[in-house]
């Protein structure tokens, strides 16, 4: 299409063929004949002092209420002076800024509301690329569980029909030139959702200067640790609480409906309203709600069946023979001491042990770990489904390659620009040299703090060793015949304290070092930082078990030619085998996780909010009592912004993230020990999500809404969990449980297993007997300490065993992996559509194309250069130009 010189320039474009028909429009804006016989909705207070404009986002500071002890600091100079230039900033932005008062005894709260007309809302729309509704769908999200059900003519008993489902749309990268092609776009109060506002709002306030940039002095981040504000957040819409009348459901805010159907423990049995969660959090908390409740629904098959596998023991307590030998051998095994100082024991003395191993130790063990390994392969294909279609239900599918824009904080901080390959427009840059430097000091750190685990770990051991020791010498014979038991047990619980403090401590330092590695994408950043902590997890959480399950017992020696480390005799595996010590350390330190999380996130959050809220009261008792006001007089109602200010500031969702990965870990890696870890995952998994529930709608401040396309790089790790599960419970089975052993016996021996026990007993070596009583110690060896051939037959079976165990999973888990498609067909058959109405619409812009897409050899160019001040939002007096005076840019994002 031709266009005139000096014409005002115009896309007459078609965006998506479809009808004006009343019913389609967006948002609040519904049919008039529903408004009026919708229920009314409480008036919103959460506007400015016009009672139109609304109040998008709040920044609070607090100061003496007697100027002359903030003019004692200097520092308190500066934070004056920043945080008047950042306001001021911010007016010349086009905000609409008003101030507020609280006053307190000594201090005096002030908040600024921050409002974005209608013209900086479009500005930035545009710019951070926001997605706004083309047209309605008519498509719920329906489980699988209730399809099953539907097709049986039957209501699934976890369904609920929650109020006010928020509507789908086919969706579009928002436009100026195209505004009047959008659903709602007449109404401009209610155009843009609220958590778009806060979206727009927050990268004002993100990427806005306040001193030298190239001192890092940009955006509320950097202010908030500098302390000039004390907090800066979205404001909730309204209160949680139900009105005390009753009212109807479909006039309950969006907040209320989150607690009425979704916080409340009543709710435990039912689904997550994940398209309400997502309209009022954002896609990045829906999708972790998604998966927490994916993955907490895939808990109750591994559940049955871990537990099934226990009871399986208890039968073979009562008929299992070599326990019957244990329990009837009398004083006629007698073993050597466990220890330098220790005595002989007879090893009847260990029957009930021996017994409670068996819940542990038994064949189904072996169907277990090859459940559970397939099943977290099965897990993750269909939640990678799952996840394509939210993200394509939730206009995220391509936000990671196209849409997602580089970070406010690296925006201001980048020493460089150059073209972006992918959209073609120009963004800041950090060169990939320095990158990789800051990097590889980041990867020091972390095997610095490795190490740091590995000193804790050699520590704890001795610990064991010596407190044994110790407890032997007290003279306490009821004391001294539990000692191997009370020393593995305080060593578990203070490893699980080492972990705990260690932890907090890596990661702090995990913030710094990414942060000062300048990633580009909010994902990338997140990404480089989860997998520094998670490395660093991995190996201070597992490092007891693995050692446990694989080295402990392993390097002992035998009676005369025991091997020490630091003049302390090597740990042997206790009475009862190395396999029921790894079972109470997963329990101690598994469950023991999950009760000091559930404790902490239940009564602390509650703690704390009861704090803030004394600490912040409105006005003291003497204060109302100088100002004459009336005993009988009511108190006055508390705005919004600071009653939100009394809530706590939202962590995000990393600890809860590695909270559950951890989880997966354990349930998985090593099942073969526990098969009750998932019956104990489940359950913690049903309480953590109304906990996490009643945290996000009731205790924390609102945080800014974010996109996500999927979990990020915590599927990637979870994907290499589950190759890790494999290996481990293939050498669990092979080397650490009897499974091996008692089945060679059965096939070369006798199959009863009459005689196991002194099959796997040697005696000492004939010098040993000499200068000490004859006893007996697990092992196979001869008079003179030597190996025996079976030794050296079951260490080929058992490495036989590993190998074939992890290739026949592994290629079943690869069939698993090509049958299921990662994106169901009717979601393909959607993006086929949409890709075809779009190929549609732009049809009419081919005369256009050329100008509209940059030249391919400028966007593979590599040019870089040096950056100059950019000023990010209009820096002027007045507000920014109206839409109309906004010049259009090339369409490089392809958007409709």
């Amino acid at each position: 299409m031709m266009r005139r010189r000096g014409e005002p320039m115009e896309d007459s474009s078609t965006l998506i063929t479809m009808d004006a028909r009343q019913e389609d429009n967006y948002g609040s804006i519904a049919m008039e004949t529903a408004v009026s016989d919708a229920p009314a909705k409480p008036q919103d207070r959460n506007v400015l002092s016009d009672g139109s404009s609304q109040v998008d986002f709040v920044l609070v500071w607090e100061e003496p209420m007697c100027l002359q002890d903030e003019e004692i600091s200097g520092v308190s100079q500066d934070r004056r002076k920043w945080r008047e230039k950042f306001l001021n900033k911010l007016k010349h932005s086009g905000l609409l800024l008003e101030q507020r008062e609280v006053l307190q005894t000594k201090t005096r709260i002030c908040f600024v509301l921050l409002s974005a007309p209608w013209s900086v809302l479009c500005y930035y729309a545009e710019e951070i690329i926001l997605r706004v509704p083309l047209q309605v769908v008519t498509a719920p999200i329906v489980n699988w569980s209730e399809q099953v059900l539907s097709r049986l003519s039957l209501r699934s008993p976890l369904s609920q029909d929650v109020p006010n489902p928020p509507p789908d749309y086919y969706t579009c990268q928002f436009r100026t030139n195209k505004l009047e092609r959008f659903l709602g776009s007449e109404d401009q109060t209610n155009f843009f959702k609220m958590t778009q506002r806060h979206q727009v709002l927050y990268e004002i306030l993100a990427r806005t200067p306040y001193g030298l940039v190239k001192q890092g002095e940009v955006g509320i981040d950097r202010l908030l640790n500098e302390q000039v504000f004390t907090a800066a957040y979205p404001l909730h819409e309204g209160d949680f609480k139900v009105p005390d009348p009753t009212v109807p459901p479909q006039s309950l805010s969006l907040r209320q409906t989150l607690y009425t159907y979704w916080a409340k423990w009543c709710c435990w049995k039912r689904y997550q309203p994940l398209d309400h969660i997502r309209a009022y959090f954002g896609e990045k908390i829906a999708l972790y709600f998604a998966w927490l409740g994916f993955y907490t629904g895939w808990l109750v098959p591994a559940s049955v069946v871990g537990t099934l596998i226990f009871f399986v023991g208890f039968w073979l307590m009562a008929t299992d023979v070599p326990a019957r030998e244990v329990c009837d051998s009398s004083n006629n095994l007698v073993m050597c001491p466990l220890c330098n100082i220790c005595s002989y024991w007879n090893y009847s003395s260990i029957c009930v042990t021996y017994k409670v191993g068996l819940l542990f130790d038994n064949a189904g063990t072996v169907f277990l770990s090859v459940f559970m390994s397939l099943w977290a392969v099965t897990f993750l294909e269909y939640w990678k489904r799952t996840c394509s279609t939210l993200a394509h239900r939730w206009d995220c599918s391509q936000f990671e390659d196209i849409e997602e824009r580089p970070r406010p904080e690296f925006t201001a901080m980048a020493p460089m620009t150059t073209r972006n390959p992918v959209t073609g427009a120009e963004e800041p840059y950090f060169p990939e040299n320095k990158r990789f430097s800051r990097t590889l000091t980041g990867c020091m750190a972390i095997l610095i703090m490795m190490i740091v685990v590995m000193m804790f770990l050699i520590a704890i051991i001795l610990y064991r060793s010596i407190l044994r020791i110790i407890i032997y010498r007290s003279g306490n014979k009821f004391v001294s015949l539990s000692a191997a038991r009370i020393a593995s047990l305080s060593g578990s619980v203070l490893n699980l304290l080492v972990i705990l403090m260690l932890s907090r401590v890596y990661t702090s330092l995990a913030h710094t070092l990414t942060r000062w590695e300048m990633h580009r994408t909010q994902t990338k950043y997140e990404d480089m930082f989860i997998l520094k902590v998670f490395i660093f997890q991995f190996v201070n959480f597992y490092s007891s078990p693995v050692y446990i399950a694989f080295f402990k017992g392993r390097f002992v020696g035998y009676p005369g030619h025991y091997n020490t480390l630091f003049g302390v005799r090597n740990e042997d595996c206790g009475a009862g085998g190395c396999l029921i010590e790894l079972a109470q350390e997963l329990l101690v330190i598994m469950v023991g996780k999950q009760l000091i999380n559930n404790i902490q996130e239940f009564i602390y959050p509650k703690l704390r909010t009861w704090w803030q809220k004394k600490k912040l009261r409105r006005r003291p008792k003497e204060m109302k009592e100088e100002s004459g006001e009336a005993k009988g007089e009511e108190p006055e109602e508390v705005s919004p912004w600071e009653a939100d200010y009394q809530l706590l500031v939202c962590e995000g969702l990393f600890s809860e993230y590695l909270e559950m990965v951890l989880q997966f870990g354990f349930i998985t890696i090593f099942v073969a020990a526990c098969p009750l870890a998932p019956l104990f995952a489940l359950i913690n998994n049903w309480v953590e999500i109304r906990l996490d529930a009643q945290k996000f709608v009731t205790e924390y401040r609102r945080p800014v809404a974010e996109r996500a396309q999927d979990i990020g790089i915590w599927f990637s790790i979870l994907h290499c969990i589950a190759h890790i599960a494999v290996l481990s419970n293939a050498f669990l089975i092979a080397f650490t449980s009897s499974f091996v052993p008692r089945l060679y016996y059965r096939y070369i021996k006798d199959s009863t297993l009459t005689g196991y026990i002194n099959f796997t007993l040697a005696t000492s070596p004939s010098n040993y007997s000499q200068q000490h009583m004859p006893c007996r110690y697990l092992g196979f060896r001869d008079h003179e300490g030597e190996h025996l051939p079976e030794y050296y037959h079951l260490l080929a079976i058992r490495l036989t065993f590993v190998i074939v165990f992890e290739h026949v999973v592994f290629f079943i888990g690869r069939l698993i992996d090509l049958t299921v498609p990662d994106i169901p067909e009717e979601v393909e058959v959607k993006i086929k559509r949409e890709h075809y109405m779009a190929k549609e619409a732009l049809a009419e812009n081919q005369a256009l194309g050329k100008s509209m897409i940059p030249n391919e050899t400028d966007v593979q160019s590599k040019d870089l250069r040096q950056r100059t001040p950019r000023a990010s939002p209009p820096q002027s007096d007045s507000p920014p130009p109206n839409l109309k005076g906004i010049p259009e840019e090339p369409d490089t994002h392809g958007s409709c």
